[in-house]
């Protein structure tokens, strides 16, 4: 699962994507597509941010759900948390002293 999310987060457009979903989640595609154009000056179609969305999707950055006609991508930050807390290690030990 990881390897899926280093893979996302790889791309410029991806983080761009994640960042406007933190901004403001439950974007539709039309949504997300105007602020890319508008905000970012990403000059991308609309197939291929739905790509981007697909790989965000399958790394279980983003979670859709429907609503009528209408897909909605909300953020999840758990997989971003289950790689913090692999790496992380509680500190126990006392701080070092700085020689001046």
């Amino acid at each position: 699962m990881a390897d899926d999310v280093f893979k996302a987060l790889a791309d410029p457009t991806r983080r761009i994507i994640l960042d406007e979903l933190t901004e403001k989640s439950g974007q539709t595609l039309f949504e997300i597509c105007s602020r890319l154009s508008m905000r970012h000056r990403l000059g991308i179609s609309r197939q291929a941010v739905s790509q981007h969305l697909a790989v965000l999707e399958g790394a279980g950055l983003v979670e859709t759900r429907r609503e009528g006609r209408y897909k909605f991508h909300d953020l999840n930050t758990a997989p971003l948390r289950l790689i913090g807390e692999r790496w992380l290690v509680a500190d126990t030990s006392e701080p070092e002293e700085s020689t001046p």
